[in-house]
């Protein structure tokens, strides 16, 4: 059975994930300055569509950089030297936040919970009451490793009643797009992600939602950098202004990407991830295969991750690439133990389905 697409292995990775032809045809254009009205108008329209997408009246922007990067203007603009910083840590993403955070040069605190478990807000709850004051508490949404979702508005609620100087920073990497993310309402403080997971465009942009408090605590941090200078880059890329050369194709692939997710909308986006999610979990059922989430709440809509139950994950990768799709081997320690299937982005049921076949 052949993908949709047969001009190109189809992707279902965890990212980067497969990427419209409509999409690609905009990514083909003709470069245009980034001075140049035309995209000055396209930045500052991006911005205010990132605002609607990560539900947010704040501030949201983007810039030319990996997710990671954005981790490291977390640490440097929202944690003062000297100052503690608390990592829910669940799998290698999380982790890294941690190890962001040491390289920074701060007092960086892991708090670790078993691979293929949430954090519990009670862990949280625990550990705040007991320990030292901490200057923000990060937290990993969908961790991407082992396809966690994590109860991110108890998590940041908690955060609030024991902890209410302590900003609450979020990695959507493989959430925002694909997964409920509603920055206002559940309180959040900076949450960010990359063009290459659920808004299914190449990687190259990262975008982020910030809250005013956090930009007030930015302000009185030394040392921020220059280039993540966030309340310095906010008011800029919000004015259609970058600091630095942009990716002028992705910013407009990416406008052109909003307006499409905006035409589906965020309720049916949602509910289209945690069918295609369903879709794969009851076909690995069928096969003796079970998620490694064992928690069906905590189980992400973007991201399978399947424990393969002593079958062949590089057999299942052969015929996956004989049929013309991409699927991903396991991460780390889970690598040939458990494989993941990225059903993020635009994916449909159909495509997905051929999938499953060549399996």
């Amino acid at each position: 059975m052949l993908p949709a697409m047969a001009d190109h292995p189809v992707l279902f990775l965890p990212g980067p994930t497969e990427v419209d032809d409509e999409l690609r045809q905009v990514l083909a254009m003709p470069v245009v300055g980034h001075r140049e009205a035309r995209f000055v108008a396209v930045a500052q329209d991006v911005c205010r569509r990132l605002g609607w997408l990560y539900q947010t009246r704040q501030h949201a922007a983007f810039e030319t950089c990996p997710a990671t990067a954005l981790m490291e203007a977390a640490i440097r603009n929202f944690v003062p030297a000297g100052a503690r910083s608390l990592h829910l840590v669940n799998g290698a993403f999380s982790l890294r936040w941690h190890e962001v955070a040491v390289a920074c040069g701060r007092a960086a605190e892991a708090l670790n919970v078993p691979l293929g478990e949430a954090p519990a807000p009670a862990l949280l709850r625990q550990r705040l009451q007991r320990g030292p004051a901490v200057a923000a508490v990060t937290i990993t949404h969908n961790e991407t490793a082992t396809g966690v979702l994590s109860p991110l508005p108890e998590l940041a609620a908690t955060v609030h009643e024991l902890a209410p100087d302590a900003l609450v920073l979020v990695d959507c990497v493989s959430s925002v797009g694909g997964a409920e993310v509603r920055f206002d309402d559940w309180r959040l403080d900076f949450a960010f992600a990359g063009t290459q997971k659920c808004l299914a465009l190449p990687p190259g942009l990262g975008t982020y939602a910030v809250s005013q408090r956090a930009l007030d605590r930015a302000a009185g941090v030394p040392d921020r950098g220059f280039l993540f200078d966030l309340p310095h880059a906010v008011a800029d890329t919000t004015a259609g202004k970058t600091l630095a050369t942009p990716c002028v194709p992705l910013v407009f692939a990416l406008q052109r990407q909003l307006q499409r997710i905006e035409a589906e909308g965020l309720p049916a986006r949602w509910t289209r991830h945690r069918a295609l999610r369903d879709q794969t979990l009851a076909w690995a059922a069928a096969r003796g295969m079970r998620p490694f989430v064992g928690d069906a709440a905590a189980r992400s809509p973007t991201v399978s991750c399947i424990d393969a139950n002593g079958q062949s994950v590089a057999e299942l990768a052969r015929r996956a690439t004989a049929a013309g799709f991409v699927i991903d081997r396991g991460y780390g320690e889970l690598r040939d133990r458990a494989f993941r299937i990225g059903h993020m982005g635009d994916h449909t049921a159909a495509r997905l389905q051929a999938l499953l076949a060549a399996l």
